[in-house]
Protein backbone atom coordinates (compact mmCIF):
# COMPACT_ATOMS: atom_id res chain seq x y z
CA UNK A 1 0.00 0.00 0.00
CA UNK A 2 0.85 3.48 -0.54
CA UNK A 3 1.80 6.46 1.15
CA UNK A 4 -0.59 8.57 3.64
CA UNK A 5 -3.05 10.62 1.41
CA UNK A 6 -5.77 11.75 3.68
CA UNK A 7 -4.57 12.23 7.08
CA UNK A 8 -7.40 14.06 9.51
CA UNK A 9 -6.60 14.45 13.42
CA UNK A 10 -9.05 15.54 16.07
CA UNK A 11 -11.36 16.94 13.38
CA UNK A 12 -14.63 18.58 14.33
CA UNK A 13 -17.38 20.38 12.99
CA UNK A 14 -19.36 22.51 14.47
CA UNK A 15 -22.56 24.79 13.48
CA UNK A 16 -24.04 28.13 14.68
CA UNK A 17 -21.00 28.68 16.83
CA UNK A 18 -21.94 31.01 19.80
CA UNK A 19 -25.39 30.98 19.14
CA UNK A 20 -27.97 28.99 21.38
CA UNK A 21 -28.66 26.16 18.49
CA UNK A 22 -24.70 25.72 18.68
CA UNK A 23 -24.60 22.07 16.99
CA UNK A 24 -21.42 19.71 16.72
CA UNK A 25 -21.61 17.52 14.24
CA UNK A 26 -18.47 15.71 14.05
CA UNK A 27 -16.52 14.96 17.23
CA UNK A 28 -12.90 14.49 17.22
CA UNK A 29 -12.50 12.35 13.87
CA UNK A 30 -8.98 10.70 13.29
CA UNK A 31 -8.64 8.71 10.45
CA UNK A 32 -5.61 7.66 7.53
CA UNK A 33 -6.56 6.81 4.25
CA UNK A 34 -3.50 5.24 2.12
CA UNK A 35 -3.07 5.52 -1.52
CA UNK A 36 -4.73 3.13 -3.70
CA UNK A 37 -7.18 2.08 -0.62
CA UNK A 38 -10.45 1.10 -1.60
CA UNK A 39 -12.19 2.86 1.69
CA UNK A 40 -16.05 2.87 2.73
CA UNK A 41 -17.70 5.03 5.24
CA UNK A 42 -20.74 3.82 6.54
CA UNK A 43 -23.46 5.19 9.00
CA UNK A 44 -27.39 5.91 8.78
CA UNK A 45 -28.85 9.40 7.57
CA UNK A 46 -27.23 12.15 9.95
CA UNK A 47 -24.57 10.44 11.43
CA UNK A 48 -22.34 12.97 9.78
CA UNK A 49 -20.53 10.69 7.19
CA UNK A 50 -21.67 13.68 4.20
CA UNK A 51 -20.53 16.20 6.45
CA UNK A 52 -17.12 14.46 6.86
CA UNK A 53 -16.68 13.72 3.52
CA UNK A 54 -17.24 17.49 2.43
CA UNK A 55 -14.67 18.17 4.71
CA UNK A 56 -12.37 15.47 2.36
CA UNK A 57 -13.19 16.68 -0.19
CA UNK A 58 -12.23 20.68 0.31
CA UNK A 59 -15.61 21.86 0.07
CA UNK A 60 -15.94 22.56 3.73
CA UNK A 61 -13.58 23.24 6.46
CA UNK A 62 -13.15 21.46 9.95
CA UNK A 63 -14.20 24.25 12.76
CA UNK A 64 -11.05 22.79 14.78
CA UNK A 65 -8.13 19.73 14.24
CA UNK A 66 -5.71 19.12 11.38
CA UNK A 67 -6.66 17.84 7.58
CA UNK A 68 -3.85 17.01 5.58
CA UNK A 69 -4.36 15.93 2.22
CA UNK A 70 -1.58 14.67 -0.38
CA UNK A 71 0.78 16.27 2.33
CA UNK A 72 -1.00 19.67 1.59
CA UNK A 73 -2.65 21.28 5.08
CA UNK A 74 -6.03 22.32 4.24
CA UNK A 75 -6.59 24.89 6.64
CA UNK A 76 -3.44 26.78 4.45
CA UNK A 77 -5.19 26.59 1.42
CA UNK A 78 -6.78 29.77 -0.18
CA UNK A 79 -10.38 29.64 -1.88
CA UNK A 80 -8.44 29.21 -5.29
CA UNK A 81 -6.22 26.65 -4.25
CA UNK A 82 -8.80 24.57 -2.73
CA UNK A 83 -10.45 24.84 -6.02
CA UNK A 84 -7.58 23.69 -8.26
CA UNK A 85 -7.14 20.47 -5.63
CA UNK A 86 -11.02 19.49 -6.14
CA UNK A 87 -10.56 19.94 -10.26
CA UNK A 88 -7.30 18.05 -10.09
CA UNK A 89 -7.07 15.88 -7.13
CA UNK A 90 -10.60 14.95 -6.40
CA UNK A 91 -13.40 13.40 -8.57
CA UNK A 92 -16.89 13.61 -7.24
CA UNK A 93 -19.71 11.31 -7.76
CA UNK A 94 -23.14 12.15 -6.21
CA UNK A 95 -26.29 10.18 -5.64
CA UNK A 96 -28.13 12.96 -7.88
CA UNK A 97 -25.26 12.77 -10.26
CA UNK A 98 -25.03 16.34 -10.71
CA UNK A 99 -24.79 17.03 -14.74
CA UNK A 100 -25.35 20.40 -16.23
CA UNK A 101 -29.17 19.62 -17.74
CA UNK A 102 -28.33 21.76 -20.98
CA UNK A 103 -25.10 20.11 -21.88
CA UNK A 104 -24.53 16.81 -23.36
CA UNK A 105 -22.91 13.78 -22.51
CA UNK A 106 -19.82 14.00 -23.94
CA UNK A 107 -19.75 18.34 -22.70
CA UNK A 108 -20.33 17.54 -19.33
CA UNK A 109 -17.24 14.72 -19.24
CA UNK A 110 -15.19 17.87 -20.53
CA UNK A 111 -16.08 20.64 -18.12
CA UNK A 112 -13.49 19.87 -15.46
CA UNK A 113 -10.98 19.66 -18.18
CA UNK A 114 -11.65 22.78 -19.68
CA UNK A 115 -11.43 24.95 -15.98
CA UNK A 116 -8.66 22.77 -16.17
CA UNK A 117 -7.23 24.68 -19.34
CA UNK A 118 -7.00 21.48 -21.99
CA UNK A 119 -6.99 22.65 -25.22
CA UNK A 120 -10.39 21.44 -27.25
CA UNK A 121 -8.95 18.26 -28.49
CA UNK A 122 -7.13 17.24 -25.79
CA UNK A 123 -10.46 17.25 -23.80
CA UNK A 124 -12.88 15.85 -26.56
CA UNK A 125 -10.39 13.16 -27.26
CA UNK A 126 -10.24 12.32 -23.35
CA UNK A 127 -14.09 13.04 -23.02
CA UNK A 128 -14.51 10.60 -25.35
CA UNK A 129 -12.11 7.62 -23.99
CA UNK A 130 -13.59 7.75 -20.83
CA UNK A 131 -17.51 7.83 -22.46
CA UNK A 132 -16.31 4.38 -23.84
CA UNK A 133 -14.62 2.93 -20.01
CA UNK A 134 -17.97 3.44 -18.98
CA UNK A 135 -19.54 2.09 -21.99
CA UNK A 136 -21.58 5.25 -23.09
CA UNK A 137 -20.16 5.82 -26.35
CA UNK A 138 -23.26 5.73 -28.39
CA UNK A 139 -25.01 8.10 -25.78
CA UNK A 140 -22.36 10.83 -25.96
CA UNK A 141 -24.41 13.29 -27.90
CA UNK A 142 -27.79 12.95 -25.61
CA UNK A 143 -28.48 15.46 -23.08
CA UNK A 144 -29.24 14.73 -19.52
CA UNK A 145 -32.80 14.02 -19.71
CA UNK A 146 -32.76 11.56 -22.32
CA UNK A 147 -30.41 9.28 -20.37
CA UNK A 148 -31.71 6.92 -17.97
CA UNK A 149 -30.64 7.46 -14.44
CA UNK A 150 -28.05 4.66 -14.48
CA UNK A 151 -26.59 6.14 -18.14
CA UNK A 152 -26.22 9.19 -15.99
CA UNK A 153 -23.85 8.12 -13.21
CA UNK A 154 -21.64 6.26 -15.84
CA UNK A 155 -21.39 10.06 -17.59
CA UNK A 156 -21.28 11.44 -13.71
CA UNK A 157 -18.46 8.79 -13.25
CA UNK A 158 -16.37 9.35 -16.67
CA UNK A 159 -16.85 13.43 -15.60
CA UNK A 160 -14.88 12.53 -12.42
CA UNK A 161 -11.77 10.92 -14.05
CA UNK A 162 -11.31 13.81 -16.55
CA UNK A 163 -8.69 15.01 -15.01
CA UNK A 164 -7.53 11.44 -13.82
CA UNK A 165 -7.37 12.34 -10.23
CA UNK A 166 -5.88 10.33 -7.48
CA UNK A 167 -8.84 10.03 -5.01
CA UNK A 168 -12.53 9.30 -6.14
CA UNK A 169 -15.03 10.13 -3.17
CA UNK A 170 -18.51 8.74 -4.24
CA UNK A 171 -21.50 9.86 -1.81
CA UNK A 172 -24.41 7.23 -2.14
CA UNK A 173 -23.47 6.75 -5.89
CA UNK A 174 -26.21 4.11 -6.13
CA UNK A 175 -28.61 5.29 -3.78
CA UNK A 176 -30.97 6.35 -7.13
CA UNK A 177 -30.68 3.23 -8.83
CA UNK A 178 -32.12 0.02 -9.49
CA UNK A 179 -30.28 -3.13 -7.59
CA UNK A 180 -29.34 -3.74 -11.18
CA UNK A 181 -28.05 -0.31 -12.80
CA UNK A 182 -25.93 -0.10 -9.05
CA UNK A 183 -24.04 -3.47 -9.29
CA UNK A 184 -22.99 -1.97 -13.22
CA UNK A 185 -21.92 1.27 -11.23
CA UNK A 186 -20.14 -0.56 -8.72
CA UNK A 187 -18.38 -2.99 -10.70
CA UNK A 188 -16.95 0.28 -12.61
CA UNK A 189 -15.79 1.29 -9.40
CA UNK A 190 -13.84 -2.15 -8.83
CA UNK A 191 -12.36 -1.67 -12.58
CA UNK A 192 -11.06 1.75 -11.26
CA UNK A 193 -9.32 0.54 -8.21
CA UNK A 194 -7.90 -2.75 -9.24
CA UNK A 195 -6.63 -1.64 -12.81
CA UNK A 196 -5.80 1.95 -12.43
CA UNK A 197 -4.98 1.80 -8.86
CA UNK A 198 -7.11 5.18 -7.62
CA UNK A 199 -8.09 5.41 -4.10
CA UNK A 200 -11.71 5.38 -4.03
CA UNK A 201 -13.84 5.98 -1.15
CA UNK A 202 -17.56 5.30 -0.70
CA UNK A 203 -20.16 6.81 1.33
CA UNK A 204 -22.81 4.58 1.87
CA UNK A 205 -25.97 3.67 4.29
CA UNK A 206 -26.19 0.56 2.45
CA UNK A 207 -23.70 -2.30 4.41
CA UNK A 208 -24.05 -4.30 1.63
CA UNK A 209 -21.94 -2.17 -0.51
CA UNK A 210 -19.37 -1.25 2.33
CA UNK A 211 -18.59 -4.91 2.33
CA UNK A 212 -17.34 -4.58 -1.11
CA UNK A 213 -14.19 -2.33 0.18
CA UNK A 214 -11.18 -3.39 1.98
CA UNK A 215 -11.70 -1.41 4.54
CA UNK A 216 -15.14 -0.32 6.66
CA UNK A 217 -14.83 2.86 8.96
CA UNK A 218 -18.13 2.95 10.71
CA UNK A 219 -19.60 6.18 11.68
CA UNK A 220 -22.20 7.17 14.09
CA UNK A 221 -23.37 10.46 16.10
CA UNK A 222 -20.05 12.25 14.48
CA UNK A 223 -17.89 9.70 15.65
CA UNK A 224 -16.19 6.91 14.17
CA UNK A 225 -17.00 3.47 16.40
CA UNK A 226 -15.72 0.90 14.37
CA UNK A 227 -13.12 -0.07 11.98
CA UNK A 228 -12.18 -3.15 9.68
CA UNK A 229 -9.68 -4.27 7.92
CA UNK A 230 -10.74 -7.12 5.83
CA UNK A 231 -6.90 -7.25 4.17
CA UNK A 232 -6.07 -7.80 8.23
CA UNK A 233 -8.53 -10.32 8.55
CA UNK A 234 -7.45 -12.23 5.54
CA UNK A 235 -3.80 -12.40 6.92
CA UNK A 236 -5.40 -13.07 10.46
CA UNK A 237 -3.91 -10.17 12.12
CA UNK A 238 -7.09 -8.50 14.23
CA UNK A 239 -8.45 -5.38 12.88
Amino acid sequence: MGKTVIEMRDIVKTYYIGTPNELEVLHGISLDIREGEFVSIVGASGSGKSTLMNIIGALDHQTSGEYTLDGVPMAEMSSRKLSQIRNRKIGFVFQTFNLIPRCTAQANVELPMLYAGISKRERSKRAKELLEMVEMSERSRHMPNELSGGQKQRVAIARAMANDPAIILADEPTGALDSNTGRLVMDIFHELHEKQGKTIVLITHNNELAEETERIITIHDGSIVRERDKRLERQGVGA
